[in-house]
């Protein structure tokens, strides 16, 4: 099947669907020879787009909606990689992954949605494998810095000790920037989505819900506030680790394993020193940073200068060898719309031109494209990956 486009953007009228237009455009142009295109359900606002961000008149534009497979089809048939941020993904992405995966065209999403992720790894892996589909999901800030920043670890300790960790903790040390709408609208969705099926309540408590029937050890508690005795900190529940932790664990087995099938990790948000770090812990703990009544509905967001003055800086330490080893990612925008956008829309672009030989299936950022995307990363989009 004869497939012109390299990627094109579904969703490009919301407001990240056109942070990741604005992206391409600065860094690839609209008449290059990235070949893409931008998707939605109204052709009026496809076409504000273009002008509001001096796109070139004949763009193409697909005319989508969600929930028509004839529709989807005629999109997933007409390029290579399909990158979506049309979310609830449980509401509006089910049928795309069907089609992309019937097609054989590749995808690339921001889901932070693990009771989703489930029904449709068991629905359409081999689908997606019969037809060399890459379905990769979790291309944003969930859960890329987190994915890549263990591989990027354990590759190292592989390399310097001849063997990986089975201990990993990943600590956030700064996160400055606003959740986006719609992550708030997939955690709702997804409260929503348990009173229907109840059974996924299990599904979201298992760390290891994403395996396809693999069980690990018990992990670590991080759950409520404790001291990190190796860092000397306190330290207190990170609100994405519920989705990062089964992410990576997704990756570790479709990694053949390579952290160990013993392998520990958890994930939580430094507080800080003694009595006051202790003090600051607890209070975060109490408090719901997705709550309020200023927080962004979906299509909104913040200003360029507060996307801009944004930023993100996250450790993870290793056990080996009775030491620890230590690796930072950090980003230079803020995470929930400034990095995503440049995340994800490199994600799509090394997809298509980076790996040629990765076959169909359902994938997590780090088996999927791993140093590649490191690099495009590092490069383009402002993140850094050190080895301290």
């Amino acid at each position: 099947m004869s497939k012109e486009l390299d990627v094109v953007v579904f969703g490009a009228s919301g407001y990240t669907g056109k942070l990741v237009v604005e992206y391409l455009k600065e860094e690839y142009g609209d008449n290059g020879d990235l070949k893409w295109a931008i998707a939605g359900r109204s052709a009026n606002k496809l076409d504000a787009v273009k002008e509001e961000l001096n796109l070139q008149e004949d763009l193409q534009s697909f005319i989508v909606d969600s929930d028509n497979l004839e529709s989807l089809d005629s999109l997933t048939q007409s390029t290579k990689c399909v990158l979506t941020t049309v979310g609830p993904y449980q509401l509006y992405g089910s049928k795309l992954v069907e089609s992309c995966s019937k097609n054989g065209t590749d995808y690339v999403d921001l889901t932070g949605e693990p009771g989703w992720m489930h029904e449709m790894i068991g629905a359409y892996s081999e689908t997606a494998k019969e037809s060399g589909a890459r379905i990769v999901f979790s291309c944003g800030f969930d859960s890329i810095p987190f994915d890549l920043g263990v591989y990027f670890l354990q590759k190292h300790l592989k390399q310097k000790y001849g063997k990986t960790s089975n201990r990993i903790r990943g600590r956030v040390k700064a996160m400055n920037g606003e959740f986006s709408g719609g992550t708030i609208a997939s955690l709702g969705a997804t409260m929503a989505s348990i009173k229907a099926k109840p059974e996924l309540i299990n599904v979201l408590a298992n760390p290891f819900s994403l395996t396809e029937g693999f069980q690990g050890p018990d992990q670590p508690d991080d759950s409520k506030p404790l001291l990190d005795e190796k860092l000397g900190m306190w330290v207190t529940p990170f609100v994405m680790a519920p989705i990062n932790t089964k992410n990576i664990h997704r990756s570790n087995a479709l990694l053949g394993h390579m952290y160990g099938e013993d392998f520990c990790y958890d994930e939580m948000m430094i507080a800080g020193e003694g009595a006051e770090g202790e003090k600051v812990a607890k209070a975060m703990a109490s408090a719901n940073p997705m709550g309020g009544e200023n927080v962004p509905q979906p299509g909104e967001g913040p200003s360029r200068k507060s996307r801009e003055q944004g930023n993100y800086d996250v450790l993870f330490l290793a056990d080996i060898e009775n030491e620890i080893s230590e690796a930072r990612v950090t980003g230079d925008m803020d995470p929930g719309y400034g990095s995503t956008s440049k995340m994800i829309a490199e994600s799509a672009i090394c997809l298509v031109e980076d790996c040629e030989d990765l076959p169909g299936g359902i994938y997590t950022p780090a088996p999927a494209m791993g140093e590649k995307l490191i690099t495009r990363l590092t490069q383009k989009a402002g993140l850094t990956f050190d080895i301290l």
